[in-house]
């Protein structure tokens, strides 16, 4: 069996089995191990949240209805890695072409391991570490203190609280202690600044970040109430420290455009993504819902001109059958060849 073909049984230590249908009957922390001494956060007696925030729509967006992979589906190399990150607790380095379907497959954990809403990190080359832990509104707080004095008079007023001036970001609301990990996209960590990757292995390592601004104001206020990265959620930050009990489950993303140091890439267990092949691809359309007419010979055009141009996002499959299917257009109409050739072509014209 090579290295990329699924065993006939499955491993009895998959959690993940990449099938895309939510685990049924039970849950993540009854069927996951304890995690290995020097990678366990939890504390003996500490208070966790036992909910997690609920998708709201996206991973539908992203995934569509439930994959059903009978024919095909991911390499016995995903499965693997997937499985080890979660045991091992360690991020996952995601590295292939663009639009291989790097992304997605935090949905797709999200979805199957039935761990809610996933935090998505974009990175961009202003991004930074404290960026995606927290934001903190300085000024705001003295407009309000302000706002609060010219209200009471000479009398004064009581400052407004910190916590509500501070915001968690998507890499800090994925280190809130819980029962459950949270599902942490980092995405595109290649665009970044060559210091962010060095930044991430503290947190990464010790998992917990100080908030410097609560830690000043903890002896008045030892406990805060903040704003997080879940729209509508709030959370307790005692003495300024966000620890997590469970680890995320980080999925970091990358083009394999540029190289990152040997003490990020130590940290962290890497996968190499392939292109989707044609029963993949099916089954991606399939999820999505699209009619099944002409699909089968575009999904082959699709895998010949991703082969002749060295690549072609998935989505813009989705794209041409959305077209041909829709009553737009027809795959005998004169003009649909023009049509395609510019769908799947205009990405390598930017330089991809």
């Amino acid at each position: 069996m090579s290295a990329t073909e699924l065993p006939e049984r499955t491993p009895e230590w998959w959690i993940y089995r990449g099938t895309g249908h939510p685990l049924q009957d039970t849950y993540l922390a009854d069927r996951l191990p304890p995690p290995p001494p020097w990678r366990d956060f939890r504390r003996d007696g500490e208070q966790l949240a036992a909910d997690l925030p609920q998708d709201d729509g996206e991973i539908e967006r992203r995934l569509g209805a439930e994959l059903n992979f009978t024919a095909g589906g991911p390499d016995r190399a995903e499965l693997d890695m997937v499985n080890a990150a979660l045991y091992l607790r360690r991020p996952l380095l995601v590295t292939g072409k663009p639009g291989c379907g790097k992304s997605s497959l935090a949905y797709r954990i999200a979805r199957e391991l039935r761990l809610g809403r996933v935090l998505r990190w974009p990175v961009t080359s202003q991004t930074t570490l404290r960026s995606g832990l927290y934001d903190y509104d300085a000024i705001g707080r003295v407009q309000a203190s302000a706002a609060r004095t010219a209200a009471a008079g000479e009398s004064g007023a009581e400052e407004p609280p910190i916590g509500d001036f501070v915001r968690l970001g998507e890499l800090g609301t994925a280190f809130l202690p819980r029962r459950l990990p949270r599902v942490l996209l980092v995405d595109e960590l290649d665009k970044a600044e060559s210091d962010l990757p060095h930044d991430l292995l503290s947190i990464f390592e010790d998992g917990e970040f100080l908030v410097p601004e609560l830690a000043r104001d903890a002896r008045r206020s030892p406990v805060a109430e903040v704003f997080t990265a879940d729209p509508g959620h709030t959370a307790r930050i005692e003495n300024g420290v966000v620890r997590c009990s469970a680890f995320p489950v980080v999925v970091i993303t990358s083009n394999g455009e540029r190289d990152f140091p040997p003490a990020f890439l130590r940290r962290c267990l890497r996968l190499e993504m392939k292109d989707p092949g044609p029963e993949q691809l099916a089954a991606i359309v399939a999820a999505h819902a699209l009619d099944p007419q002409h699909r089968a010979v575009l999904i082959e055009d699709f895998v010949a001109r991703r082969a002749a141009l060295g690549g072609l996002p998935a989505d813009k499959l989705l794209d041409a059958i959305f077209l041909a299917t829709s009553g737009a257009y027809q795959p005998g109409d004169p003009g649909w060849p023009g049509l395609v050739e510019a769908l799947w072509q205009q990405l390598t014209q930017q330089g991809h």
